[in-house]
């Protein structure tokens, strides 16, 4: 989530985690224009998981390094 913020930072993007907008311990986070479906942030991602939801961001794992 901080990588994220970080990269959304420098490229001028807006970023916003909105738990809200999800049910149970599901919440969406924006980034720009784009949006997805993240899980409880303090569990663990799956490595498909984060796969699947930088394709939907349209962020390469390389730019988060």
């Amino acid at each position: 989530m901080r990588k994220v913020q970080g990269l959304g930072k420098a490229k001028g993007l807006a970023v916003d985690f909105k738990a809200e907008r999800g049910k149970g311990s599901h919440g969406t986070l924006y980034f720009g224009d784009k949006r997805t479906t993240v899980r409880n942030l303090r569990d663990e991602l799956k490595t498909g998981t984060l796969h699947a939801m930088l394709k939907q961001l349209g962020i390469k794992e390389s730019d988060l390094r």
